[in-house]
């Protein structure tokens, strides 16, 4: 039997007609040094959302670094909580209540960056990957200058026409 697709009707598994070939395409990108995503430039906000929700969903990063925490855990001795730098949204109880959800309760923890409750469940976890990407824009002979200039400025983005052949330089 199947079990359900966390990618839903709309992901990667609905792409290769929903028969489970999406978590072949997954585990190759999960190997990957370099992801293209080759976007629609006239839609590419919503499709490049809803590629990252769900590489996101299956422990890809994209254009991100490993958090700076050290985890490790004990055998006694409690939750022993240092924080290198000022934290905004973590603390000992909130760093307490997240270790208790994985029934971790001996672990030393040590935040080196101001790091969010994500960051500190992707070090617990230990099998996400931080993979840089890059987003080509294509159809860029549909649009404006000024779009275009709009574009440039978006980071790990290259717009170029692949039916015209232009700006296959920056790539």
């Amino acid at each position: 039997w199947d079990k359900p697709d966390p990618g839903g009707s709309s992901g990667i598994n609905a792409e290769y007609g929903g028969k489970g070939r999406g978590r072949q395409v997954i585990a190759v990108a999960r190997t990957c040094k370099l992801i293209f995503i080759v976007l629609d430039v006239l839609k590419p906000l919503g499709d490049k959302a809803i590629i990252e929700k769900e590489l996101e969903g299956f422990g890809i990063r994209l254009n991100k670094s490993p958090p700076n925490i050290t985890f490790r855990k004990k055998e006694k001795g409690g939750i022993n909580l240092t924080q290198v730098v000022p934290q905004s949204e973590l603390d000992l109880d909130s760093v307490k209540q997240i270790l208790g959800e994985y029934r971790i309760s001996n672990a030393d923890v040590v935040l080196k960056e101001d790091s969010s409750c994500d960051d500190l469940i992707d070090v617990i976890e230990g099998n996400r990957v931080y993979i840089p990407c890059i987003y080509v824009l294509n159809k860029i002979d549909q649009i404006s200058i000024e779009e275009l200039d709009i574009i440039y400025k978006i980071p790990h983005c290259v717009p170029l026409s692949a039916h015209h052949k232009w700006n296959f330089d920056d790539l």
